[in-house]
This record gives structure tokens, sequence and C-alpha cells, in this order.
């Protein structure tokens, strides 16, 4: 299974587009709100209703942990900051995109990769941070921005499918 975490302000095109995309290419993903409530509240005040709640999620079986960005508040959770680390401990896989990528630098999780974020937040990356649109190094795939939202998704569908099944995705989403 793969979990995308909520918690308020987090940017609504970067989670909706990814959850879309990622569910069109049959890829399991549940949506996990970190704020003790299934009512979560984006940016640009759209209320999304997750799966489920971070305190009665059993993440035992999780191939990928995904942080859309504008939450920065995300590496408040002491819960999910420490499922991030044992995650990125057993190689697992952990994609972040816009100001994600900075919980993952703040937590040593970026330490020897490559990775990129929305601008202003590159100070959290340290010398992980190479710029970029899209990066993927090792385990860990993080994008800049909200305008690459599809193409965050694509590289993920890429990562736990196939490019293939990328591909399938992208032409029947062009319609």
């Amino acid at each position: 299974m793969n979990y995308l975490f909520l918690d308020n302000g987090f940017e609504e095109i970067e989670a909706i587009t990814t959850i879309d995309l990622l569910r069109r290419a049959n890829i399991p993903v549940t949506t996990v709100s970190v704020t003790g409530k299934p009512m979560v509240l984006g940016a640009h005040n759209i209320a999304v209703e997750a799966d489920g709640l971070m305190a009665d999620v059993d993440f035992t079986d999780a191939e990928m942990l995904i942080l859309p960005g504008g939450a920065t508040k995300l590496i408040e959770h002491a819960e999910l900051c420490e499922l991030l680390v044992e995650h990125d401990k057993q190689n697992k896989l952990i994609a972040a995109i816009c100001a994600a990528p900075s919980v993952l630098g703040q937590l040593g999780i970026l330490k020897d990769k490559q990775a990129t974020c929305y601008p202003g937040f590159e100070k959290f990356l340290g010398e992980s941070y190479i710029g970029g649109l899209v990066v993927e190094s090792k385990n860990v795939i993080t994008a800049k921005g909200p305008g690459l939202s599809s193409d965050f998704a694509f590289c993920i569908i890429e990562k736990l499918a196939s490019s293939e099944v990328a591909d399938q995705v992208y032409d029947t989403a062009q319609y």
C-alpha cells in the first residue's frame, strides 16, 4: 500500500493530482490525516476527507510514503517523522513535492541523496539540493512545486509500476 499524508494547508493540486493519477494506474493509495480529524482543509480552502487517521492506520504494508507540499507543519508530527525515518532506514520509497522535501532534509533522510524543492526551502536540503524539476535519487523522489504535480505523479507511477503503465495513463489523461 502507498500512503499520502494530509495536514491542514496542504497543496490541493499536489495531493489530488497524485492520488488521481496513481489510482488511474491501479496503484493503491490511501490518504492519511495527521490532524486527528478525517476532514483536512487545503491551502485554498478545499476540504478533503482522508481515508484514515494517522493513529488508526497500520503502516506495516507501506511501499511508498508521499508528502504533498504546503503543509509545512508536517515536521511537527512526531509519529509521521518516526515513520519516515524508519521507512528510509529500510530503503523503502518516499516521495515529496514543493515544500515537503524540507521535512526529509530536516530528518536527515536526504543525506547522500540529491533533491529539489520549492524556492525558498533549499536551506533545509543542504548539500542535497541540486535544483531541477523532478529528482529521483536512490529511494527518494522530490519535485519542485505545484506546476509539476503530474510529472511528480508519473515518476511515482514509473517507480511503483513501470514506464509502460505511466505512458498508458499519460495517453488516456490527454483526452
